[in-house]
């Protein structure tokens, strides 16, 4: 494991002249390279829960009997509570100043958590409730709303130490460091049911049961979490409550009492809400290639509909393979974007959101698996954007004070927009003939708007 840096070891290190850079006052000092290092390296873990969530979701439930009417209900629960929950665990977390940090003891706690979870989804078919019982739809909506849940809860931390430790010239480099852990991890846990296919494991199971494939990459992906989440709580040590405000240039005893949730929201940053504008039509977007790209593949490409075909299953795989794909094209973008100047932010915000958008118009329509695996290079791209740059304009905008408190109600603008297309879906999927291919050109609609709305956001103070 690497050492543990401390706030002192930074110090030595600071920034000998102020930074300004868009009204934002940084004192932070610049941190070595191996804390970065550190409190990013963990997002490998994290990250393979979302891929395996995002990859295998739809395929799953469909297993297990799902109408693919009904699929917006199993990705409506897990943002209701992410609406709730992050901001909350943002709030407590500014204000609990513990010896092990204030933001580690939350990783400490979900991390675990969300391992119990990885495990406990893959078996959804593997109880005996019967396909398409109530009882099994039940659980698996269950599931799927506690992994998202806890997954969440271990990704909050992260963002926040980038919030409470970089200084402004460092930013780029640690929000495109996370993204690029990250997408390790992606491009690992969307290809292990292919590679586990290759090797011999089953990819097809009982008419109700998810393939062993796909069992057996969950449970990798817990692993995976849990050892590399405690190679971020073993090597990071966060500022005390005085070294922590001297650098924020705040008063030490105001920081322990946050305002009120609803209070913040009246004096947020006007950034705060033009990126959630942005943020509600690019998730919109991003949902419903998750929900519908594997059923529009094996339609399209597979020329079927029956989740129990092996023609279905495969392009639950090819789907992974994807993933995988995007994921190599969202980390060597990740890489280029770490170069950028600060004040082309926006440029490439827009840029992404449209290379996004692209992408999913041709998935959606093309006939050929390998024109949509290209395509989903351009994917990468965008949800490389997506999951990097609001974050990055808007702790830009925010005084230090109560960023977890932000960057957790921030975390509607991720969840709205999913809560809003879920509820969508019921009506919008009928009208245009139960196609999910249609649905995912209603996504590109939704993501194009989002790169027209980066043309409003004002970053910093």
């Amino acid at each position: 494991m690497m050492k543990k840096v401390s706030a002192e070891d930074t110090v030595k290190t600071s920034v000998k002249e102020d930074q300004t850079s868009f009204g934002f006052d940084n004192s932070l000092p610049n941190l070595p390279i191996k804390t970065i290092l550190a409190m990013t390296f963990g997002c490998i873990g994290v990250n393979m829960a979302f891929t395996l969530q995002g990859s295998q979701m739809s395929r799953i439930t469909q297993t297990i009997g799902v109408n693919p009417n009904s699929l917006g209900w199993f990705f409506l629960l897990p943002p209701l509570l992410g609406m709730f929950v992050q901001p909350l665990l943002g709030k407590y977390s500014d204000s609990t100043w513990t010896r092990w940090g204030r933001r580690i003891p939350y990783l400490l706690v979900g991390a675990p958590i969300t391992v119990i979870v990885m495990i406990m989804l893959p078996f959804t078919g593997s109880f005996g409730f019967g396909y398409g019982s109530m009882t099994a739809m039940v659980y698996a909506a269950i599931a799927i709303a506690l992994m998202d849940l806890f997954s969440n809860v271990c990704l909050a931390p992260y963002k926040m130490l980038a919030g409470d430790m970089v200084n402004e010239k460092q930013k780029n480099l640690a929000w495109s460091w996370q993204q690029v852990f990250g997408y390790a991890g992606g491009i690992l846990a969307a290809l292990l049911p292919y590679i586990l296919t290759k090797v011999g494991i089953a990819n097809t199971a009982s008419k109700g049961q998810v393939p062993a494939t796909v069992i057996w990459a969950y449970l990798i992906g817990a692993v995976m979490l849990l050892v590399t989440s405690l190679v971020t709580i073993f090597n990071v040590h966060e500022y005390d409550p005085k070294t922590y405000a001297k650098y924020h240039k705040i008063n030490e005893s105001k920081q322990k009492v946050t305002p009120s949730l609803w209070k913040l929201l009246k004096t947020a940053p006007r950034s705060f809400w033009e990126l959630a504008i942005v943020q509600l039509f690019s998730w919109i977007g991003i949902m419903y290639t998750w929900t519908y790209a594997t059923g529009a593949m094996a339609n399209n490409i597979w020329n079927t509909t029956n989740p129990a075909s092996s023609g279905f299953q495969a392009a639950g795989n090819w789907y992974g393979v994807m993933t995988a794909f995007y994921s190599v094209a969202a980390l060597l973008w990740g890489l280029f974007y770490a170069k950028t100047k600060a004040t082309q932010r926006k440029f490439w915000y827009s840029f992404g959101l449209f290379a996004d958008a692209i992408s999913i118009i041709i998935v959606a329509t093309t006939h050929n698996q390998w024109v949509a695996l290209i395509a989903f290079a351009l994917y990468g791209i965008g949800n490389f954007t997506i999951n990097t740059l609001p974050y990055t304009m808007l702790t830009t905008s925010l005084d230090g004070r109560n960023n977890g408190s932000y960057l957790g109600l921030f975390n509607i603008a991720v969840c709205l927009p999913q809560i809003i297309g879920s509820l969508a879906s019921f009506i919008i999927f009928p009208l245009v003939g139960n196609s999910q291919s249609m649905m995912m050109i209603i996504g590109f609609v939704a993501m194009v708007i989002g790169g027209f709305s980066v043309a409003i956001v004002h970053e910093g103070k």
